[in-house]
């Protein structure tokens, strides 16, 4: 697995449209869940990429404190479908993690999680912090990284 960091305007074309093809696949059509995926935060957002035999299997957005909560936070957390089980989810949260970190300082991470992620994101330290609400129609809660 190679990593790749970047900021929106680092991103080439090609790194964009595999990124938005991935968000689509998984979140739109594989999830049934028709919702504006653009919401105008990846320009301000830092993008992590994980390549496999150069084909992007994992991605999340970094995001620093401000823009989507008071804390910095990590969203739009993916999977390629073919990728799952293997343990790359896991990488990927960890170097998520150690990014924000690097990037803004040891500091309380914030992340909206889909409530049936909840054990997944528990493993790292995550904590539910929120009632459960739902975010165009599938259920999540807010979790935080002290």
């Amino acid at each position: 697995m190679n990593w790749t960091l970047k900021e929106f305007s680092q991103l080439n074309v090609h790194e964009l449209y595999a990124i938005l093809r991935l968000r689509i696949d998984v979140f739109i059509v594989e999830q049934n869940c028709p919702f504006q995926d653009a919401d105008n935060k990846d320009q301000q957002a830092y993008h992590l990429m994980g390549h496999a035999d150069k084909e992007l299997v994992a991605y999340s957005r970094l995001l620093r404190a401000g823009i989507s909560y008071p804390e910095a936070s990590i969203g739009r957390v993916i999977s390629a479908s073919f990728a799952r089980h293997s343990g790359i989810g896991k990488k990927l949260m960890i170097e998520s993690i150690d990014t924000i970190y690097r990037l803004y300082g040891q500091q309380p991470i914030r992340i909206g999680a889909q409530l049936f992620l909840k054990r997944f994101y528990e493993s790292f330290g995550f904590q539910q912090s929120s009632e459960m609400y739902l975010d165009d129609g599938i259920e999540h809660i807010e979790m935080l990284l002290n």
